[in-house]
């Protein structure tokens, strides 16, 4: 079973509709360690990215994926932004001119992209942000609908593990001790994404 594009649209369309339900709720987490505008910038970016696939039906994974980057990069504000966008664009470059991605491909790109965004970051595990959920969720060695559901279930534990920590990266990190006993928004939203690429991104 393979990543196909009509998967990976329906992918981010059930993000986006994921991101608009628990709006509030990404608002209500960022509150307690942040700017408080996390729910509001996700859901803008992605209604952003609806938009740009508008456009985009007979294009390339590639070039799919590098115009959500880019949609994310110019509408999603904070630091959500720049990290969203990156890992889109890297797992854009990755992808390539294909139509379709191999269970393989898709690994390597998605891997692809959660280095971008550690890079970009500057932060890793244990860091209390997005990365504790996006790199737990690169699963190898599973069929590609098992795989989707095991990094799901992954980074869900990844956005629970960041309420004990305490926070060393972005806003939240000034609070310090204080971060601790918060779910991290940022892990929370990457949940949400790849919740939606388990119920979506095989079988399309």
């Amino acid at each position: 079973m393979d990543v196909t594009r009509e998967g990976v649209f329906k992918w981010l369309e059930r993000s986006a509709q994921a991101l608009r339900e628990n709006r509030d709720y990404l608002t209500q987490l960022d509150a307690a360690i942040g700017d408080g505008d996390h729910g509001a910038n996700m859901d803008r970016g992605f209604q952003a990215v609806l938009t740009r696939l508008k456009e985009m039906a007979d294009q390339d994974l590639g070039t799919v994926f590098k115009a959500v980057g880019m949609a994310l990069v110019s509408s999603v504000g904070g630091a959500a932004g720049p990290l969203y966008g990156t890992f889109f664009m890297q797992l854009g470059i990755a992808s390539g001119a294909k139509a379709a991605l191999t269970p393989e491909e898709w690994v390597d790109a998605f891997e692809a992209g959660v280095k971008g965004v550690i890079k970009r970051g500057k932060a890793g595990p244990g860091d209390k942000t997005m990365i504790d959920a996006l790199r737990s969720a690169v699963a190898e060695g599973k069929p590609l609908d098992e795989a989707l559901r095991l990094a799901a279930a992954a980074a869900e534990k990844g956005m629970k593990d960041t309420i004990p920590m305490v926070a060393r990266k972005g806003r939240a990190s000034y609070l310090g001790e204080r971060s601790a006993g918060h779910q991290d928004p940022g892990a929370t939203s990457s949940y949400l994404l790849l919740r939606a690429a388990a119920e979506t991104l095989v079988g399309s």
